[in-house]
């Protein structure tokens, strides 16, 4: 047992110590190994562990937090979870630190004469309701938003679209997986009829290949970028990494291949060119599985306020589609692309071999792309084509970028459009959730209204007059903050933020309430691979911080709702899960059951029978599989996945002589998101202090540039100040600059352009025209 604060500060000293050599030692550093993890915890310590899943990304990692005394002191990985087998990044090694961090938000705030002044929980809970009440009566049902998180729980989440859509009647509540994910859902969606995919993360026990599209996950994802590299050294597995830049990913790859910005479109499809041509088609899987299609093209960017654009689906055959395709032969693409014949024909030739297994990962590359929508599907029909889906190790797989941009996001339907089974406009999906939510199916809008972008454009022009921002930072993760942050600012919308530590978001609240971190609630995630996870509350959180689905509850009880919101303090997540199983009865989404979650370290859905269903869509593993054939893709009304006809188009803003850069923005693997959190805990911080801005040496040196010297970055809409990179994390392509978007003090979101998918309506954060210069 510890005896007193200063050996727990040492103890938690050691394991920071301990992560930091790590980290510099290994070769993708970030990676603590579960060996290693046990020498930091002193000998005789008597520590409580209990099981939950991270705070960080949306791998969803199982971690063992130990407590002592009602304080957590470590964190180690869970052996027992599949998903990480006792692996941590640095991240989630080190996610309890920053909890007791100085300025944590412990008591709501109320902005008083223009200063915030400590208030008591409920007193801010009261203004909420009335000032949200009044609201609506004086402006209407849709002057009031709430914008939520992929962070959040599934019972927040869960709370939120109850709230919003059934008890108060209005669609303006969307998320921030809307910046994320948005475009995985409506891929999934348009090609298959159901989202989330097929395969999980067994899937990298069995494949021979990984092909990485835009997708740095030695960084990002690099729990799992450790399991592909066990494979590489086990067994000979290949990695191939298709990417914009050069990173550790590539590094640490077969292979790296490189293209230009946004022609990833062009390369898909000679891919499939590639693959028709030299008859690799899986011939008797594509006339039995799927059919084929044609949307609209020239569907703009989204750039003007009030954009709206539906696809009109058209049926195609396949020699309609194989004519398409003339278009994009290696030779042809190659010019503009920037990548080979010879590298072309390679990709294909990997998925072309049909005694190869290959698995696609992407994530943000993809979908944060004008074209998101597009890019998807055109990945899914190069597994389609050569019926390389829905089998260990054959895959396409989206991964996300939040703890429970799934559970929460999608499958709790926290976008304008969604339920938490189906979506708005469909009229059996509204009867449902009227009936489970005991309302008239009449409250809940037949018509989708603010996507996340949309939504703070309607802030800035006044029609938005109450705000409720929970467990995500806007004004900083937002395209184009520029113009955002003076529209946050008006006094035309009280804004309500919700959340564990200040923020530039939370610094234009007219109420701030202190928000629980994860292990002082209980709560279900929701991972990449359709993994729900549950945690029991582990600590008491400081001062009067409060769960968000509680003050959610709490204020719909002050709004006249409270028969709409019958749960218990101490209960309300368990009794809210139960309610919202209901939406997912049945053998292609049924929940696990809490009672198995709360055993073990969580539980795939669909969850039939008793067990997790790990290959959706393959009648050997998938018990909803009901059409008599070997694969059912049962999301589409016919069976049938869907292969598209989506051609290549430019982004809405390239290079030209004035911006003559191309800007890409991501992570780093330290840092998280806006870095809120990772940013506080001191080893994180330290080993990454702030951002910076990535040249190619040659483009360095015809500036005359310098590594460390302060640069001026500035496009058409704003311009932001960073020191120079070169040589260093990574390694642009000439004429291509990129900045990791965790610090707020140099805030590059300001520069970069709120252009997104028409379909899905995420933005494209990794290309925009900017020019640099000497600071």
């Amino acid at each position: 047992m510890y005896k007193s604060a200063t050996n727990r500060r040492n103890f938690i000293k050691k394991m920071a110590m301990l992560s930091a050599m790590t980290a510099a030692a290994s070769m993708f550093p970030g990676i603590i190994f579960a060996s290693e993890q046990e020498k930091g915890i002193p000998e005789g310590a008597n520590l409580d562990w209990k099981k939950g899943p991270c705070r960080f990304c949306g791998v969803g990692c199982g971690i063992l937090v130990g407590t002592e005394n009602g304080r957590a002191v470590a964190v180690k990985g869970d052996p027992n979870s599949s998903v990480n087998k006792g692996l941590l990044c640095v991240k989630g090694y080190h996610q309890i630190m920053c909890i007791q961090s100085k300025d944590r938000l412990t008591h709501a705030l109320v902005k008083k004469n223009g200063k915030y002044v400590q208030t008591p929980i409920n007193e801010a809970l009261d203004l909420v309701a009335s000032k949200m009440k009044g609201t609506i009566e004086k402006h209407g049902k849709d002057s009031v938003a709430m914008y939520t998180s992929g962070q959040s729980t599934i019972p927040e989440g869960y709370i939120a679209s109850k709230l919003m859509k059934g008890a108060i009647g209005t669609n303006n509540l969307d998320c921030n997986a809307r910046l994320c994910m948005a475009s995985a859902v409506t891929g999934f969606l348009t090609s298959f009829g159901a989202d989330e995919p097929m395969g999980c993360y067994e899937d990298i026990d069995h494949a021979d290949y990984f092909v990485t599209w835009g997708n740095n996950m030695a960084e990002m994802h690099p729990v799992l970028f450790s399991r592909m590299l066990e494979q590489k050294s086990q067994r000979g597995a290949k990695i191939i990494d298709f990417a914009t830049r050069t990173t550790r990913s590539s590094t640490a790859s077969d292979k790296s291949i490189l293209f230009e910005p946004q022609t990833d479109l062009a390369v898909a499809n000679a891919i499939c060119y590639e693959i028709i041509k030299n008859g690799w088609v899986n011939k008797s899987f594509v006339e039995n599985h799927c059919s084929f299609s044609k949307g609209l093209t020239n569907m703009g960017y989204g750039l003007e306020d009030h954009y709206e654009f539906t696809d009109k689906p058209e049926k195609i055959d396949f020699d309609a589609y194989k004519e398409f395709l003339k278009d994009y032969s290696p030779e042809k693409v190659s010019k503009y692309s920037k990548v080979s014949v010879k590298d072309i024909k390679y990709l294909a030739s990997i998925y072309g071999d049909p005694n190869k297994k290959v698995v696609s990962y992407w994530c943000m590359g993809m979908n944060q792309h004008t074209r998101g929508t597009w890019i998807n599907n055109l990945v899914y029909n190069i597994h389609l084509l050569t019926g390389k889906i829905s089998q260990p190790g054959n895959g396409p797989f989206s991964l996300t970028g939040q703890p429970s941009a799934c559970g929460t996001a999608r499958e709790v339907g926290t976008f304008t459009h969604k339920l938490p089974h189906g979506v708005v406009p469909n009229k059996e999906d509204r009867e449902m959730a009227a009936r489970i939510w005991k309302v008239p199916v009449e409250n809940i809008p037949p018509k989708p209204t603010y996507h996340a972008t949309e939504m703070f454009r309607a802030v800035d022009r006044g029609d938005i007059k109450f705000i409720w921002i929970q467990a995500t930072n806007p004004l900083v993760s937002l395209p184009k903050t520029s113009r955002y942050r003076p529209g946050m600012e008006k006094d035309s919308c009280f804004i309500v933020v919700s959340d564990v530590f200040p923020t530039p978001t939370s610094d234009v609240a007219d109420v701030i309430l202190p928000a629980s971190w994860h292990i002082e609630k209980s709560g279900l995630y929701g991972n990449s691979e359709r993994r729900t996870q549950h945690w029991d509350k582990m600590v008491e959180g400081p001062g009067e911080s409060t769960a968000d689905a509680w003050m959610f509850i709490e204020v719909a009880k002050r709004m006249g709702y409270g028969n709409l919101f019958p749960y218990s303090k101490e209960n309300h997540v368990e009794e809210i899960y139960n309610e919202y199983r209901q939406f997912h009865e049945g053998a292609k989404h049924g929940m696990a059951p809490l009672e198995v979650l709360k055993k073990e370290s969580g539980a795939i859905w669909p969850y039939v029978n008793g067990k997790s269903t790990q290959w959706r869509f393959n009648a050997k593993y998938d018990p909803a599989c009901s059409n008599g054939k070997d694969f059912h893709f049962y999301g589409k009304p016919d069976g049938k996945a869907v292969i598209w006809q989506r051609p290549f188009e430019e982004a809405p803003e390239k290079p030209d002589q004035e911006y003559p850069f191309w800007l890409n923005t991501g992570r780093v693997i330290e840092h998280w998101h806006t870095g809120s959190m990772t940013r506080r805990i001191p080893v994180l911080h330290q080993a990454m202090p702030h951002a910076y801005v990535e040249f190619h040496p040659d483009d360095a040196k015809s500036l005359g540039i310098r590594n460390g010297e302060n640069i001026k970055i500035t496009s058409r809409r704003g311009s932001c100040k960073l020191p120079a990179s070169i040589n260093e994390r990574g390694l642009p392509t000439k004429g291509q600059v990129f900045v990791p978007f965790f610090d707020e003090n140099m805030l590059i979101n300001d520069v970069t352009l709120d252009a997104f998918c028409p379909i899905s309506k995420e933005p494209d954060y990794k290309k925009c025209a900017v020019k640099v210069e000497k600071a």
